[in-house]
C-alpha cells in the first residue's frame, strides 16, 4: 500500500515566524478541509526506564505557552509524566499530507484552568471523569456502569459536579515543533522549529 503524494511544498519562506502562529494555520486549515476531529494527537510519554506508550488523546487549548490536554492523573501517561516529565505530540492530519510534532517538557496547568475547562464538559463526561479509574484493572463493565449510576443519582443533570481532585491538565511547552508536508518521489518537505535564546531557529530536515 502506498499513497503518491502531489500536496504543494512548504518552503522556508512561507511559514511564520513562531510555531504556534504556523500551528494555527494548519489547523485551521485542517479543520475547513473537513479533517475529523484535527485536535486528535497522538501523545507519547515513557516511564522512568525509558519505556515508552503512546495513546490519542484530543487537544483542548493552545497559546504561546504549550499545548493542552486533560486525564485523571493516576493514569498510565499520567503515571509516566510524574516519573519522566517529557512527552511528544504527532498531530496526523492524513488526508492533508500533513503531520505536525511537537516535542517537549510537560507541566501540570492549574487547578483553576482545570476547573474552567471541566465546567464546560457535559455532564456525561464529568461523571465520567469521576467513575472510571483510569488505566486501573476492572472486573467488567458493569462495575462502571454501576459506578456511573450511583454518581448519576447523587449528581443529577443541572446539578454541579466538582472537579475530582485526581484529574487535571497538561501542558507540553514546545521545544521543538516539526511541520510534515508530504511530497512527491518520498521527498517530503520537514521544517522543524527549535526553540533557542535568541527565539525559534527554523531546520530543514531531510525526508
Amino acid at each position: 500500500m502506498r499513497e503518491h503524494y502531489s500536496h504543494e511544498g512548504l518552503a522556508e519562506t512561507d511559514v511564520a515566524a513562531d510555531p504556534v502562529t504556523q500551528f494555527t494555520h494548519w489547523f485551521q486549515e485542517a479543520g475547513l478541509a473537513g479533517v475529523a476531529e484535527p485536535n486528535a494527537m497522538v501523545l507519547s510519554t515513557a516511564d522512568a526506564a525509558g519505556r515508552p506508550s503512546s495513546r490519542t488523546v484530543l487537544l483542548k487549548g493552545y497559546d504561546h505557552r504549550g499545548f493542552v490536554f486533560f486525564t485523571n492523573y493516576g493514569s498510565r501517561k499520567g503515571a509516566e509524566l510524574g516519573a519522566n516529565p517529557y512527552a511528544a505530540l504527532l498531530f496526523p492530519w492524513i488526508t492533508l499530507a500533513r503531520q505536525v510534532i511537537v516535542q517537549g517538557s510537560v507541566e501540570r496547568v492549574g487547578r483553576d484552568e482545570t476547573a474552567a475547562y471541566f465546567r464546560t464538559r457535559p455532564h456525561g463526561s464529568q461523571l465520567g471523569a469521576w467513575a472510571s479509574e483510569q488505566s486501573s484493572p476492572v472486573a467488567g463493565r458493569e462495575v462502571l456502569e454501576q459506578r456511573y449510576a450511583e454518581l448519576e443519582r447523587r449528581y443529577p443533570e443541572g446539578e454541579g459536579v466538582p472537579v475530582p481532585p485526581f484529574w487535571g491538565g497538561y501542558r507540553v511547552v514546545p521545544q521543538s515543533v516539526e511541520f510534515w508536508q508530504g511530497r512527491a518521489n518520498r521527498l517530503h518537505d520537514r521544517l522543524r522549529y527549535v526553540a533557542g535564546e535568541g527565539g525559534w531557529r527554523v531546520d530543514r530536515l531531510c525526508p
